[in-house]
């Protein structure tokens, strides 16, 4: 089965992911229940040392995953970057 991640059909075959130090993992780790900060840290200690977590956090941003550790980064993390990202971007362009 094909796991559907926002509606983006996520199925291993990006390029990095052989590489990725998730891979051996069950998804389960990387989607805990709920916000809860602690419940990521398991998955973020795998992502520590993973060679391709700047090119897992790069899909996870161009995809909008709003769930899971991705690169790193838990749901809350990443909208937070984006809206740094976002205000940078228009304060740039005032």
């Amino acid at each position: 089965m094909v796991p559907v991640i926002n509606e983006v059909f996520f199925d291993a075959q990006e390029p990095w992911y052989e590489e990725a130090a998730c891979a051996s993992y069950p998804a389960e780790v990387f989607f805990p229940p709920g916000e809860v900060p602690l419940a990521a840290s398991p998955a973020k200690a795998i992502c520590e040392g993973c060679p391709v977590r700047e090119e897992c956090l790069s899909f996870a941003l161009e995809t909008a995953q709003a769930e899971g550790v991705w690169g790193g980064m838990d749901a809350g993390e990443r909208r937070r970057l984006r809206r740094r990202t976002r205000d940078r971007e228009r304060r740039r362009a005032s």
